[in-house]
């Protein structure tokens, strides 16, 4: 992974837990419960046990008593509460499909609640906890693109959107990073034209990220294999007037003078 996320984990966690919407005001009792087997409680209690054990460091044990608040009491304002907290605690736990099916639900049911931004971008977040290295499969990575992109379409103008679009950085430079090693695998097996798309597809769509310097230079690497050095002299030109004092620019210089030398003066 371009970047290390285990440094970020507690961090994360601590920003969710911030923009976290303040659903316990209010609860009364302090009830505690040995575990989570059906007894019936009344609202209070239940969702006050709940929250005990979420503040305890417990939240799987938080998730299902959140989730027997609902189940108990399905009717009650403090269900819409529950529904949240429980994927809020699945998300603590790192059980990420329970977090995501549990925030779903609730956008099922109250697609309109003001949770609701917070539930999609607790979504968002969970898919961008589990994004994994470039070298594997980025269908997570994409995931978690969408998601962020929804947050940021749906609620524009809130801090999750805010938080949003910082995190959209990583997952681009994820997309173009994997775009990067296809391309790099095409190009020593000598599928000249397949690498060209992938270098040219990271230049035209994750043009921000750090591999677009790469990816002209590869582009000049292509075209001059497919004995295209006016291409190649485009690609060139374009690395030295972004990039012009880039490993990468030097490389394709001297590329550029050592295989098409007319081309390159003219």
């Amino acid at each position: 992974m371009t970047v290390t996320k285990s440094g970020w984990a507690s961090a994360r966690r601590h920003l969710a837990l911030c923009f976290l919407p303040l659903l316990v005001a209010g609860c009364a009792g302090s009830g505690k419960v040995k575990d989570t087997a059906y007894v019936a409680r009344d609202v209070d209690t239940l969702y006050s046990a709940a929250k005990d054990k979420l503040d305890s460091g417990q939240p799987k044990v938080a998730a299902a008593l959140f989730d027997e608040v609902e189940r108990q009491h399905p009717y009650s304002p403090w269900a819409r509460r529950a529904q949240v907290m429980s994927a809020f605690s699945y998300y603590v736990a790192r059980d990420y499909n329970k977090s995501i099916g549990a925030a779903q639900r609730f956008l099922q049911v109250h697609p309109g609640n003001k949770e609701a931004p917070y539930a999609y971008y607790l979504i968002a977040l969970c898919y961008y906890e589990q994004i994994s290295d470039v070298d594997r499969d980025q269908k997570i990575t994409l995931q978690a693109k969408n998601a962020l992109e929804e947050v940021q379409k749906r609620f524009p103008n809130t801090k999750y959107a805010t938080d949003a679009r910082l995190k959209m950085d990583l997952v681009q430079d994820h997309l173009a990073g994997k775009e990067m090693e296809i391309g790099r695998f095409y190009e020593k097996t000598g599928d000249w034209i397949a690498a060209d798309i992938r270098f040219h597809n990271v230049v035209k769509n994750y043009q921000t990220t750090s591999h677009t310097p790469e990816a002209l230079y590869r582009l000049v690497e292509t075209s001059l294999a497919m004995g295209i050095p006016v291409e190649a002299k485009k690609y060139a030109a374009v690395l030295g007037a972004n990039y012009p004092g880039s490993k990468w620019y030097e490389r394709a210089y001297g590329l550029m003078q050592k295989h098409a030398p007319q081309v390159a003066a003219n």
